[in-house]
């Protein structure tokens, strides 16, 4: 039996460098909000680092949760990270840094085996015949 395990500290990195970005975005998003007012205009592309400081938090958690596809999160946890540059001010930097850094242990680390051995019987090993 092979058994993965969860790729907690991948998972944790991914979303708190999420939470940075998605603050980012925040910010972002306040002062281009104030700006668009000032001059009377308009841009959904503000809310774009909110959308994916979103995004990258709900790959870490899914990460934590579904650890056999934590390779497809983990290069998808990247992308976010690498858009996240300039779409929240990469989380202060810092966001970057985390997410990347979990997107690429979640990539990078081989799963665990883990061998289940069975006890025989305490009567001793069975006949060849049964």
């Amino acid at each position: 039996m092979i058994a993965s395990r969860r790729p907690v500290l991948a998972a944790v990195l991914t979303v708190v460098g999420g939470a940075f970005v998605l603050a980012g975005g925040l910010v972002l998003w306040v002062i281009g909000t104030v700006l668009a007012h000032e001059f009377g205009l308009s841009s959904p592309l503000f809310v774009g680092g909110v959308v994916l400081g979103l995004l990258t938090m709900a790959l870490g958690g899914l990460m934590g949760l579904v650890p056999r596809a934590r390779r497809l999160l983990g290069a998808l946890a990247l992308a976010c990270a690498v858009a996240s540059i300039p779409l929240a001010f990469g989380g202060f930097v810092v966001g970057f840094v985390l997410t990347a850094i979990g997107g690429a242990i979640a990539v990078a680390r081989p799963p665990r085996r883990v061998v289940v051995v069975t006890a025989g019987s305490p009567s001793g090993p069975s006949p060849p015949w049964t």
